[in-house]
């Protein structure tokens, strides 16, 4: 496999600030209409997803408690490992409360079924969730994105919250790294 590339100047944009800001608010839009007079709980899955549930929260006006779950499948590496390691567990009885489970990407689906499965046994109310970008051809399970940013294929993509090996967070713009030759 090859390495990808190393320094800041190499990702190339694959989606804008732009475009990300216009499909957030729709996003936003969406949640907002389905939960209309409904406290919701949001789960932002860290650590890449925290820039997109920052953007997200502040579109949507509903009465909103805020969680953070850590987990780790990738490492340092451009594959998930299938393995879930938990590094911070949410705080919070989710019982009877409509949850949102908030992702920055669904590469495998192996990550979000196993979110999914240790939600539910927590007993919400309901149980959505909602990924920035969606890898579909890449899926190894079959498991239900409830609202999707963006569709996209096999790049590797870093920015906006997304790393490689914990470089390149702060990017406004979702960009992808070309393989080195």
């Amino acid at each position: 496999m090859s390495k990808p590339a190393s320094n800041h100047s190499d990702p190339k944009v694959l989606i804008s600030a732009e475009k990300l800001d216009e499909r957030i608010a729709e996003l936003a839009n969406e949640i907002q209409n389905d939960y209309a007079g409904r406290e919701i709980v949001a789960i932002c899955v860290l650590k890449g997803s925290f820039i997109f549930f920052s953007d997200i929260l502040r579109k949507i006006d509903l009465p909103t408690s805020c969680e953070f779950l850590g987990v780790s499948s990738y490492g340092d590496k451009k594959v998930s490992s299938g393995e879930v390691k938990v590094t911070l567990d949410i705080n919070e009885p989710l019982e009877n409360k409509h949850v949102i489970l908030f992702e920055d990407i669904v590469d495998s689906g192996l990550t979000l079924s196993y979110l999914i499965a240790n939600l539910r046994a927590r007993r919400p109310a309901s149980l959505r969730t909602c990924s920035l970008l969606m890898k579909p051809d890449s899926m190894r399970v079959d498991i239900p994105v409830d609202y999707v940013g963006f569709k996209i294929g096999p790049e590797f993509v870093v920015g906006y919250g997304l790393d490689y090996a914990g470089k390149f967070r702060g990017l406004p713009f979702i960009g992808f790294l070309e393989a080195e030759h």
